[in-house]
């Protein structure tokens, strides 16, 4: 696929970008591993929290990654934050106004392959970008499009209650996007997005078919 930028272009983008917001990496680690937290020590506000976590890290690489950084060097970053901003929007709804997503570790494959993915994405994913070369202020964390892909598909899968399609849409079409336009730059730890967004896309369909039979048949 061929791309509007060069790969010195690409680059300079997260170099900016991490230079500019730091030290929000650090905030955004903070956030995600206490979100991790209150899957496992819940309190009755765990899911509203849990979702206005995921929502903001949406709304973040929308508007600040995307529209702000993305967009000096590719016009389509604006079609890209709009559907993250639609996305976090979505989450913040269904998940903070609505309190409809409600988080616990139910120890089947759907938690564990969660978990994997969340492993992956706030330790195992940053750590190959700098074993490939990614040191900062070039590095990929949290807070950019791949890794909170990859982190919203594991904390979705760790959910317990049937959610809309739509929610899975975006991640889905960013995991396959992405995945494409990152093949072109060498950024080899985004085959971990592409296998989270389909293995991740697929099983919760499957989930979610399941409580709804589950929900009729009772």
């Amino acid at each position: 696929m061929k791309l509007p930028f060069t790969t010195d272009q690409f680059l300079r983008v997260f170099s900016e970008y991490n230079q500019k917001i730091f030290p929000m990496q650090i905030i955004f680690y903070l956030a995600a591993f206490s979100a991790v937290y209150l899957i496992f020590v819940k309190n009755k506000y765990s899911g509203k929290i849990i979702s206005l976590v995921i929502s903001i890290f949406w709304l973040w690489v929308g508007i600040v990654y995307h529209i702000i950084f993305f967009s000096s060097i590719n016009k389509a970053a604006y079609v890209f934050g709009s559907l993250f901003i639609l996305e976090g929007l979505m989450i913040f709804i269904f998940g903070f106004i609505q309190d409809k997503l409600v988080f616990g570790n139910g120890k089947n494959i759907y938690s564990r392959t969660g978990i994997i993915f969340i492993v992956y994405a706030l330790i195992i994913y940053p750590v190959l970008g700098y074993f490939f070369g990614r040191v900062f202020p070039y590095s990929i964390t949290l807070g950019l499009p791949c890794p909170t892909t990859i982190f919203t598909f594991g904390m979705l899968l760790l959910s317990e209650k049937k959610m809309p399609l739509a929610i899975l849409i975006i991640p889905l079409l960013w995991s396959i996007l992405g995945f494409t336009a990152a093949l072109n730059f060498s950024v080899y730890e985004d085959f971990g997005l592409i296998l989270s967004g389909l293995i991740g896309f697929v099983m919760l369909v499957i989930r979610d078919r399941r409580i709804k039979l589950r929900a009729e048949a009772a």
